[in-house]
């Protein structure tokens, strides 16, 4: 089993003497000093360099960063696709042959390693797009070239600036503790209906009308019936994890897609929705569907949400 981690947990601090208060700190002087000179809001380069290191976590073919932003450029970007030395760092050279590597320490080297001078080099590049919200989204869809990147980035965005801070990693157990439930690890388990397939979460069963909770920080990405999943929700939280509810009863008032929520806000209710047209209960026993999801940058797919399920009721129960 592969067990995909939704903590912060950063590399760099296991391997320093900085404590994880430091690192959000050391990054947030780093966000606040390109915005200082770029006039675009700090909250859009958090959101491209914590994207970035989502991709790091899940992804083999990219290492592992070496400072506290997660921004990687690939050599022959960093150096310029016709320079014969792709570890050139001289900002002359780089510049010369297209490359987008900048110092941004005026130390007068560029270094694709280097915290400041790799913000520095994003900052440069989204610049001259502008400071609003369209333009900046233009320029991110011409770097990455992916709607769905784009759209991570829009919500980390909105997340950062509507609670002001980096830490919003804080979860939640999807149902109230005091309720009575009960769940045992089914994912990955067959399923018959609408052909064969795998189970892609985890059941918890409770009650008709039990509180459905939001587990994390996040945007609300979808809502709405699928034949599958019933009355459903997903969120996105900051970390690139998509969240998944599904048969459910019914959804909590004024909730919409493209509305943040927080860890613990009632999302909706239990129910047994799905298996057929919009409307369609009742057969199967009253249930949550939840289900995990991980993007890295290329493809989604499902991971086993049982583990995370049961640390979040252990820390939930520690807090009554």
């Amino acid at each position: 089993m592969i067990l995909f981690s939704i903590i912060p947990a950063d590399t760099f601090a296991a391997e320093t003497n900085l404590t994880d208060e430091q690192i959000y700190a050391k990054r947030q002087e780093l966000y606040n000093r390109m915005q200082s000179v770029t006039q675009i809001p700090w909250y859009y380069f958090a959101a491209v360099d914590q994207y970035e290191r989502n991709v790091r976590r899940v992804r083999k073919d990219i290492p592992k960063a070496k400072g506290v932003i997660g921004i990687y450029y690939k050599p022959e970007v960093w150096a310029g696709p016709l320079n014969p030395n792709a570890q050139d760092n001289n900002p002359m050279s780089i510049q010369f042959f297209g490359g987008m590597g900048m110092d941004g320490n005026g130390d007068g080297v560029a270094d694709s390693t280097n915290d400041e001078d790799v913000l520095f080099t994003f900052a440069n590049y989204l610049q001259p797009y502008g400071t609003d919200k369209e333009n900046i989204k233009i320029a991110l869809w011409e770097y990455y070239q992916r709607d769905k990147t784009v759209g991570l980035i829009m919500n980390h965005m909105k997340l950062y600036s509507t609670y002001n801070t980096l830490k919003l990693d804080t979860h939640a157990f999807p149902l109230p503790i005091r309720s009575n439930f009960s769940y045992r690890n089914t994912w990955g388990d067959a399923r018959g209906w609408g052909g064969r397939r795998m189970h892609e979460g985890t059941d918890i069963f409770a009650s008709y009308g039990v509180p459905v909770r939001s587990t994390c920080y996040g945007v609300i990405e979808i809502k709405g019936w699928n034949k599958f999943g019933g009355w459903r929700l997903g969120i996105r939280d900051i970390n690139n994890t998509y969240h998944y509810f599904a048969h459910l009863n019914g959804f909590a008032k004024d909730l919409e897609v493209g509305q943040v929520v927080e860890p613990g806000q009632i999302i909706g209710s239990v129910g047994s929705s799905g298996y057929g047209p919009p409307g369609t209960a009742g057969k199967f026993p009253p249930h949550l569907h939840y289900g995990m999801y991980k993007d890295n940058g290329y493809s989604e797919w499902s991971f086993d949400p049982f583990p995370h399920l049961k640390s979040w009721e252990r820390g939930d129960r520690r807090k009554r």
